[in-house]
């Protein structure tokens, strides 16, 4: 397929806008790929990208394999998506800080919401569609109150949240940012983004080292979870759509205690930047919350991540009629 520039930077702009779903738990970077037109070839590219890429290069050049494999698409698509990923992360660690209620509470509107778009997908009802939707409901539930089995900041469980959260890219309605927060790594992650940054802007080399080490080895836990679940999501879908359809959606329900705007803390640990951030945390009622719970403005902000996954259903449908 012959692309121009414009092409180019459509789908970069595209990508803008994947990253910006992918940093913010509830939207999913896939169905903004769907939305936008660009999944079926962005899935078929990842699938095809594979070691026979080098042997290509070896035989016919450099150029004759990156055009085989459609390069020239997914570095237009990752480098919008590194743009708005990186541009975002700061704005999420200021609200993650100075407005947790109002950021919170957006989330769970997002979540609820894809709860509903997730759940709607289902054709079938049958006996095992709501005992896949109960299971998954009680294991999300009990993963949202352990405590952690690592650190989020340890190399090992970075490397296991990527393998992970790479889950979002190949379908539409499930986020890798409400994969992370549930695996208790989103800030972790917002936090290393950040230091890439500023060690990039600020030509700090110490700072921008730790940083690509941390986000390599995610990207290694990433790419090893592509390939896998790629195939393995795919087989799903089509022999056993509505029992996939019905564990995403009873995973997403019994994570909405990860996300309630109303905590307690119950222990703190000391991050990366010797910054004393939450451990392990305890949903609580408004009335139990410690200041101003601030309830007409939560309501709001929950229904205003609630719309905005309406409008992108509805983008959807349009799209595909």
């Amino acid at each position: 397929m012959r692309r121009s520039l414009k092409d180019y930077l459509v789908i970069s702009a595209k990508g803008l806008a994947m990253g910006a779903a992918d940093v913010v738990p509830g939207v999913s970077g896939g169905t903004i790929a769907f939305i936008s037109g660009i999944y079926e070839e962005l899935i078929d590219t990842i699938n095809a990208l594979d070691i026979n890429f080098f042997k290509v290069w070896r035989n016919e050049g450099f150029i004759a394999s990156w055009k085989k494999y459609n390069l020239s698409f997914i570095t237009a698509l990752f480098l919008g998506i590194a743009i708005s990923i990186l541009s975002l992360a700061k704005v999420i660690k200021w609200l993650l800080h100075h407005q947790p209620l109002f950021l919170w509470a957006f989330f769970f509107g997002l979540v609820l919401a894809s709860i509903l778009y997730i759940g709607k997908q289902i054709t079938v009802w049958k006996p095992k569609v709501f005992i896949g939707i109960i299971i998954a409901a009680i294991i999300s539930y009990f993963i949202t109150i352990a405590e952690p089995l690592a650190s989020p900041d340890s190399n090992w469980y970075l490397l296991f949240c990527g393998f992970i959260a790479i889950i979002a890219m190949i379908l539409p309605g499930v986020s890798g940012a409400f994969i992370l927060l549930i695996l208790g790594a989103y800030q972790t992650f917002i936090d290393i983004l950040n230091q890439f940054r500023e060690g990039l802007t600020n030509m700090n080399f110490e700072l921008l080292s730790q940083a690509i080490i941390k986000l390599m080895i995610i990207a290694a836990g990433a790419i090893t979870g592509l390939k896998l679940f790629s195939k393995v999501l795919n087989w799903m879908f089509k022999h056993h759509k509505n029992t996939t359809l019905a564990i995403l959606t009873g995973f997403m329900i019994g994570s909405l205690n990860k996300i309630w705007p109303w905590k307690k803390v119950l222990s703190w640990r000391t991050n990366s930047e010797g910054i004393d951030v939450p451990f392990i945390e305890k949903s609580i009622m408004p009335m139990q919350f410690e200041g101003d719970p601030k309830i007409i403005w939560v309501l709001l902000f929950v229904t205003l991540g609630f719309l905005l996954i309406l409008i992108l259903e509805r983008l959807a449908v349009k799209k595909a009629d």
